[in-house]
């Protein structure tokens, strides 16, 4: 080390990190950077002072290059190897000062220099890297190395610093287990060093940050059951040591519970809902640590925003809970089976009992008061699938809720894409809420509401920016016209002489879902208004199934007009005929709708006949009309 006074060193080193610390805003706006300069000229100034490394081959690390350098980066156990000596702590000190230089070029989007400080750290410190002052300072220098190959999206790069900080954390941590030295206290006086708790702190912290970029890196690798578990221990772990700022925590936790929606984990799902809403309602009530950002409690736009998108978790929560229950319960014909039904409420007294040992290896967030809040808010919800249409209702209810919630924030003016999904989605609850529903003039009502929501979404979208958009609401509000016609068949179906008004009713839905139908097929044809010869695999199965249905919707037409019925079954054979020839064409299309395809070629039969028998009249009337 050179022989510069000591106490002129650390002075410069505090003032460095004084000036790091600087927010990027309270910088001249054309010098957004200027704290973060100011902070490396010191910095380079210190590591002059301290001299060149060491040259001592038997005390330096060995200066191979980065990762796969050193033992542990094979998956090989490392060696304590204490940092005593000057030579040893010399290395030790320029390391920290590379590490400080590397963070300080990556934050200034230097990424070259910056990773070139960082694997000069490592290289100083690799001997060292198990022993009780260096442990964390390699961590943290690896820690970012994986964030700045992420960045490259050079993602198995990533994932091998990343697992090699986690494997020596959990080798020190077994082997050593007392709180290391700080990176900082290297450039303190002894009496200002931490304390072990404050260590013991600060280390875990930078092990759950560790965590925390390997959920991310297995993400983008799409290992999502791995990245889901290091998600979950990333959030248990910033709630034990108090390191999170409620509204960033919240919105992880309700994206997490996204995953378990998928996955069809219910009550996981509702366990990361319920502690979102808990920890969100902390946001503005804390008092500010480092790790609170400038955004919490001072931008109400993101706190409304937040609050939007925890609530479209609890909307899908709600709403696949439901579906899923739909899914167990109806027939091959969509309508509710008792006999499953039944069969479901014999199990359910299993599912219950198996309650308390599922929740047991679940991971559960907080403890003491914090546990119990976010109990008392589980309890209000079930994870159970509802088997009545009472239960559903409960869940409905509370469905819709959030819907007006998010609705707050994602309004049409200004998130048309969002609006329109969170209408969907409310669209989507009382769609499901009809199946549990015995009585079909509710069942009508429900998907009237359901038509009312979304007609109004297709009038202000233009077409050409939100074609996919359209489409959907097209295709969803012709089902919902589709199905009310059905309800209303199957209505006057039971009465003895139904009346000319509900003919009339049933005929107008007809019209009605045969026009969205129509609509839906005719976005389908190219510019010059030609059907495509073949229809693109995201369209297929809804094309194919709008054909199927406007076939059916107009042979249910309703006409006392001999010439008017026959006019509509040509038009309904000539849509069975469509999918059928298509199928025959396209083989792979006959596999996306298997139970249609069957159908269409025995309509295509019966169509066939009937409209033979029909003619034959007409030619027995004209042959006897030749003959006289």
């Amino acid at each position: 080390m050179a022989d510069a006074p000591w106490a002129e060193i650390r002075e410069k080193f505090q003032a460095a990190l004084a000036l790091s610390r600087v927010e990027l805003h309270k910088n001249p706006e054309k010098e957004p950077y200027k704290s973060k300069y100011g902070a490396r000229a010191l910095l380079e100034e210190v590591k002059a002072l301290l001299g060149p490394a060491p040259e001592d081959e038997d005390e330096r690390p060995q200066a191979e290059d980065g990762l796969g350098a050193g033992d542990h980066a094979l998956g090989l156990p490392a060696e304590v190897v204490e940092a005593e000596g000057p030579i040893a702590q010399g290395a030790v000190r320029l390391a920290v000062i590379e590490f400080h230089l590397g963070v300080n070029h990556i934050d200034t989007e230097e990424l070259s220099a910056g990773e070139e400080h960082l694997v000069k750290c490592l290289r100083l410190l690799r001997k060292y890297r198990l022993s009780h002052d260096c442990v964390s300072l390699y961590i943290q220098a690896q820690n970012n190395l994986g964030i700045l190959w992420s960045e490259r999206e050079e993602i198995e790069t990533a994932q091998a610093y990343l697992e090699s900080s986690e494997a020596l954390y959990k080798q020190y941590m077994k082997e050593i287990g007392s709180p290391p030295l700080d990176p900082t206290e290297h450039f303190l006086p002894e009496e200002e060093k931490l304390t072990e708790q404050e260590r013991s702190k600060r280390f875990e912290k930078v092990y759950t940050h560790n965590l925390y970029y390997l959920a991310q890196v297995y993400q983008h690798m799409e290992m999502f059951e791995k990245a889901a578990h290091y998600c979950h221990s990333t959030l248990k772990r910033q709630l034990e040591h108090n390191a999170y700022h409620p509204m960033e925590w919240a919105i992880n936790a309700a994206t997490l519970s996204q995953f378990y929606i998928n996955k069809l984990c219910f009550m996981e799902a509702r366990h990361c809902l319920s502690a979102a809403n808990v920890i969100f309602g902390q946001t503005g009530k804390i008092s500010t640590t480092e790790d609170t950002t400038e955004a919490e409690g001072e931008v109400p736009e993101l706190y409304h925003q937040r609050k939007g998108e925890i609530a479209r978790c609890w909307i899908k929560y709600c709403l696949t809970l439901m579906q899923n229950a739909q899914l167990s319960m109806q027939d091959n014909i969509g309508e509710l089976d008792l006999d499953k039904q039944n069969e479901l409420r014999a199990l359910r007294k299993k599912e219950l009992d198996e309650e308390e040992s599922v929740r047991k290896k679940a991971v559960q967030f907080g403890t003491g008061e914090l546990c119990d809040a976010i109990s008392a808010v589980e309890e209000k919800v079930t994870y159970l699938r509802p088997l009545d249409f009472e239960e559903a209702r409960e869940l409905f209810l509370l469905g819709q809720h959030y819907v007006f919630e998010a609705k707050e924030f994602f309004q049409i003016d200004g998130y048309v894409t969002d609006h329109i999904e969170v209408v969907q989605d409310h669209s989507a609850l009382f769609k499901v809420l009809a199946f549990f529903e015995t009585d079909m003039e509710r069942r009508c009502k429900m998907h009237k509401r359901r038509i009312a929501m979304l007609e109004p979404l297709i009038v202000d979208l233009n077409p050409q920016y939100y074609l996919l958009v359209n489409r959907q609401i097209q295709f969803e509000i012709a089902h919902a016209y589709y199905d009310m016609m059905d309800l209303k068949v199957a209505i006057a179906d039971k009465l003895r002489d139904p009346d000319s008004h509900i003919v009339k009713k049933i005929n107008n839905l007809n019209k009605s879902a045969l026009k969205y139908y129509q609509l839906f097929l005719d976005s389908l044809r190219d510019p010059n208004k030609v059907f495509p010869e073949h229809i693109g695999e995201d369209v297929l199965r809804p094309a194919m199934l709008a054909k199927f249905r406007v076939a059916r919707l107009y042979g249910k037409i309703i006409t006392a007009d001999p010439k008017k019925e026959l006019e509509n079954l040509a038009t309904s054979l000539e849509h069975y005929k469509f999918i059928v020839d298509y199928c025959e064409k396209h083989p792979e299309a006959a596999r996306e709708i298997e139970v249609e395809l069957e159908l269409s070629k025995e309509m295509n039969v019966k169509l066939r006949l009937r409209e033979s028998f029909s003619d034959l009249p007409k030619v027995t009337q004209l042959v006897n009309g030749r003959a006289i």
